[in-house]
């Protein structure tokens, strides 16, 4: 059994790690985490991201959008979000909670230079996204520089829980003190 998640370190390291990881690799767990938010009309919303950066030093990740979506909305109502994240070969949920902050225009122009010409018709199109269609052929894509957007997400606490098969381990760690991290009941 391993024994990352055996010490508050070891665990702290193996969320970045893993963060890291779903940057760089298309097919690792944290590629795509789930992105919750408060919803519009007072419900809650979630729904599936690609994570685009993970920055340690600073305590930052971010996701790119459509400036159209509903997670614009959502975030400028509310900036509060969570992102969580399942590895199912390591048994480790991993839960991030946020302060959202978007960039866009100037903000987020180098970010759109690197982004490759196919990928870029995912920000922009016909009608905007979650608009009603009779039909899906009714969408047209289209790359739209000014309907980019980075969400650049502020972590304010980082929770794991880990699956042990000796027992389950659950630790919390919090900007406010440095992400020096606890131990709480799973």
């Amino acid at each position: 059994m391993s024994k990352t998640f055996e010490t508050l370190p070891g665990t702290l390291d193996a969320v970045w790690q893993r963060l890291a990881r779903g940057v760089a690799d298309r097919r690792a767990p944290a590629r795509h985490p789930v992105l919750a938010t408060a919803g519009q009309n007072g419900g809650a919303a979630a729904r599936v991201v690609v994570l685009r950066a993970a920055d340690r030093a600073n305590a930052r990740i971010e996701v790119h959008t459509d400036t159209a979506s509903g997670k614009i909305a959502e975030v400028t109502a509310d900036p509060a979000c969570a992102l969580v994240v399942w590895d199912p070969r390591a048994q480790v949920q991993i839960r991030l909670t946020a302060t959202a902050s978007i960039l866009s225009g100037a903000d987020a122009a180098g970010r759109w230079a690197r982004i490759p010409e196919g990928a870029r018709t995912n920000y922009g199109g016909a009608p905007a996204p979650g608009t009603p269609l009779a039909d899906p052929a009714e969408h047209r894509p289209g790359a739209t520089f000014d309907r980019f957007a980075v969400l650049d997400l502020r972590i304010d606490a980082i929770e794991t829980l880990h699956l042990g098969r000796d027992r389950h381990r659950r630790a919390r760690f919090e900007r406010a003190d440095g992400f020096a991290g606890r131990w709480i009941a799973p």
